[in-house]
């Protein structure tokens, strides 16, 4: 049993982690860490495990990853393609085609040069596996919580209901992704007013870009007036460009109006772990929840928001990155 040991301590972290605020990334990479040691303490359990089922657990070690990994980057290969006809040929559409593409590189590389004589060659390629580890495990981390982020509901009542808002279509519509936003955040309002309680406000958050003719909030606030919520039911956040000024200015408008309010932030599934990162830096008292996205879209774009993530602990994963590659370096010509 002491091969569970580090996995138990690290779940100890992670549940103390999260008690304290469940917005953090390291929530994340505590659990990722609990997963990796309980794995490995399995693993250390395989030798008392009785004939043929040690065998089979060896297989499906060794097996299940294996496998795994083709189909992954196949699949993202074809979501890439479905992302280029559907949304266009721009960088972050092709993020899913080209993280497939990558893996299934990276598989090549190794059967094709690895073990073929040259130390120098072995060392490289291992270091290459060691980067693409620590950033495939960092993203593992990512999307494992950002699921289990994603389960949390609305507990008792809030004071306010802030949607963030996206780019609109023509420069006045609100287009899909937005509207599955402020179709989640009326049914919030819809259903705290239906057992009882305290009528919320709806925040819409949302500047006016160059290219379009009316501010995000406007267009937002004019759509959910259309499905039948009383204009006195919302209030508007027009000044915002970006995520975090979308918080931090909501958080100034709750914050004027009631010193000890209480909301929920609504966005899209897939952003919603990484609002609730920036919102929890804002300062804004809240929990942020997630409204469907279409499933093509959803791989490219939490692919998007892990790279966003990973760029915003850049001081880390940067200096973790280097610390490979250095090693690497210095294990090529060592062994030159």
């Amino acid at each position: 049993m002491l091969a569970f040991v580090p996995a138990a301590l690290f779940f100890v972290l992670f549940c103390v982690s999260v008690r304290e605020d469940r917005r953090r990334f390291r929530n994340a990479v505590l659990l990722g860490l609990t997963l990796l040691f309980g794995s490995t303490g399995l693993l250390f359990q395989i030798p008392e495990l009785p004939s043929p089922l040690d065998a089979v657990a060896v297989l499906l070690v060794l097996l299940v990853p294996t496998v795994g990994t083709l189909v992954l980057g196949g699949y993202l290969i074809r979501n890439g393609l479905t992302m280029i006809r559907k949304e266009g040929r721009s960088p972050t559409n092709m993020l899913s085609m080209a993280a497939g593409l990558g893996i299934l590189a990276l598989i090549a590389l190794v059967l094709g040069v690895a073990g073929r004589g040259s130390r120098v060659v072995d060392t490289m390629v291992a270091g290459l596996i060691m980067l693409a580890g620590y950033v495939s495990f960092l993203f593992l981390c990512f999307l494992t919580y950002a699921f289990l982020y994603g389960r949390i509901t609305v507990r008792g009542d809030v004071d306010y209901v802030v949607m963030l808002g996206s780019g609109l279509i023509c420069g006045e519509r609100v287009p899909p992704l937005l509207a599955s936003r402020l179709e989640k955040g009326r049914q919030i309002h819809a259903a705290q007013v239906a057992r009882g309680g305290r009528v919320p406000l709806l925040l819409v958050s949302g500047g006016q870009g160059t290219d379009e003719r009316l501010s995000e909030a406007r267009a937002m606030a004019d759509w959910l007036i259309a499905q039948g919520v009383p204009e006195e039911q919302i209030r508007l956040e027009d000044r915002s460009r970006t995520t975090k000024e979308n918080l931090a200015f909501s958080r100034t408008i709750m914050l004027d109006a009631d010193p000890g309010y209480r909301c929920v932030v609504v966005t899209n599934n897939f952003h919603a772990l990484r609002a609730a990162m920036t919102a929890r830096r804002a300062g804004v008292n809240g929990q942020v929840l997630g409204s469907p996205t279409a499933t093509y879209f959803w791989p490219s774009a939490t692919l998007r928001e892990f790279v966003a993530v990973f760029w915003e602990h850049r001081a880390v994963n940067l200096s973790i990155c280097a610390s490979i590659v250095a090693l690497t370096a210095f294990a090529a010509v060592a062994s030159a």
